[in-house]
């Protein structure tokens, strides 16, 4: 009689084991596991260290993707938002000074964010309701910058800066004169440029470039990179006709 009550009670021992072993999150010993504690202790304590872990990364406002979608129009509403808000700064700025144009944009966002504090404070007085600050939920951000994620886009910052002045003590003490003289003809360039545009008419040509040539790019890809293989081996072929000329090249080569 004992023989059965055993077996009984062996599949229900062997149930509560198995199912301990389940409700242990990352058994088994994989990596960033909890400690063996409770349900609501091991939650609590893995959202913690994953709260500290993070908070610690500085957030980048706009990832590759997503201006990679902005550019290509993936979605028309927030790329037409950012293409017409841009495009009508710069022209504002081509009609008048940056101060008057700076002063007109916070007054028209000091004009909306106002009215619409004044109205519903009324709404809020004439229905009795306490719903509070209007904006509460973005007073509430915290937008504060800690001084790693300000120490991190310090020294990306810095690694681009160290590139492009190594770059310029390089093409000023001519280490490379065919370099060199491409600066020089992309300078002579600018001039005439410089004669027919100045820096504003500049920026909006650059941004109804960059709002516009990707995406056609996209649909002619085909026969753009057609013409531009042609135009690239005239270019590379003209190169080296100018570098076997040059003597210091020349040399440069055979050694």
């Amino acid at each position: 009689m004992a023989e059965p009550s055993a077996a009984t009670q062996s599949p229900s021992i062997s149930s509560s084991s198995s199912g301990a072993e389940l409700s242990a999150p990352g058994g088994g010993g994989s990596p960033g596991a909890c400690p063996a504690l409770g349900t609501k202790s091991c939650s609590s304590s893995c959202a913690d260290s994953f709260v500290s872990s993070s908070s610690s990364q500085p957030v980048s406002l706009f990832s590759t993707s997503q201006v990679h979608d902005l550019i290509f129009w993936r979605d028309v509403k927030k790329t037409g938002f950012v293409f017409g808000t841009t495009l009508i700064m710069l022209l504002s700025l081509a009609a008048f000074s940056v101060i008057s144009v700076v002063s007109y944009l916070i007054l028209a966002l000091l004009s909306v964010t106002i009215s619409f504090r004044i109205y519903k404070s009324v709404i809020q007085a004439v229905q009795k309701s306490e719903e509070g600050h209007p904006f509460k939920a973005y007073l509430d951000v915290d937008i504060t910058l800690s001084s790693e994620a300000f120490h991190n886009y310090m020294n990306a910052a810095m690694v681009h800066i160290n590139r492009a002045l190594k770059l310029i003590i390089r093409l000023f003490l001519v280490e490379d004169l065919v370099d060199s003289l491409k600066l020089a003809v992309f300078m002579w360039l600018m001039t005439y440029v410089g004669a027919v545009f100045n820096g504003i008419t500049l920026l909006i040509l650059a941004e109804l470039l960059v709002f516009s040539v990707p995406i056609v790019y996209e649909k002619y890809k085909t026969q753009i990179d057609h013409y531009v293989g042609i135009a690239r081996d005239q270019t590379k072929s003209i190169v080296e006709k100018i570098q076997a000329k040059l003597p210091g090249i020349a040399k440069k080569k055979a050694e």
